[in-house]
């Protein structure tokens, strides 16, 4: 059975669930990060495993988050139809000032794809929150319980469930800024 045929990868639209994190969301960055690679080549300044799944152990939703590193958010125009033609589908900013976003996977998406400016704060935001966790078993570990009462709580609304992670996304932004 290949991923896309595994029924703990991905979510179905309207679905929200948490599985925990282990060793084959590495191998999925691995195989993705390769077919990015050489679909974008030198325009790909670096590829990177964020989200949760990006965390070993802790709870996520099963898709996996992706940041390219580009030169200038203008850089990512030319690349729309080489990612296009893997298989994404371009969400133009989609909230977030300056990045190129992308979604993969039908009927269950299974990649968020987040084309950042390499000297951007969103690049430096989503690399520091993935390092925090890692470096903090007992701030993983929080956030971890924290996704577990949200998904409860959230009546499964994806939209709702974002925004009350939010307050320790901040939180953990802002130990880091007084590290």
């Amino acid at each position: 059975m290949n991923d896309t045929d595994n029924p703990d990868f991905g979510l179905a639209s309207g679905e929200l669930r948490l599985v925990t994190v282990g060793p084959e969301w590495g191998s999925r960055f691995a195989a993705e990060h390769d077919r990015i690679s050489i679909a974008l080549d030198a325009a790909a300044l670096d590829i990177r495993h964020i989200g949760s799944t990006a965390i070993p152990g802790i709870l996520a939703k099963p898709i996996l988050d992706i940041a390219v590193a580009i030169g200038s958010f203008e850089a990512g125009f030319p690349l729309v139809p080489l990612l296009v033609g893997l298989g994404y589908e371009y969400r133009g900013e989609h909230g977030i000032p300056r990045r190129h976003y992308f979604v993969h996977g039908s009927p269950r998406r299974t990649f968020h794809l987040h084309v950042l400016e390499r000297h951007g704060d969103e690049w430096a935001h989503h690399l520091r929150f993935r390092d925090t966790l890692r470096g903090s078993p007992a701030t993983a570990a929080r956030y971890s319980a924290l996704k577990r009462a949200v998904v409860a709580e959230s009546g499964g609304n994806r939209a709702f469930y974002q925004s009350l992670k939010s307050s320790f996304i901040a939180e953990v932004h802002g130990l880091r800024a007084g590290a």
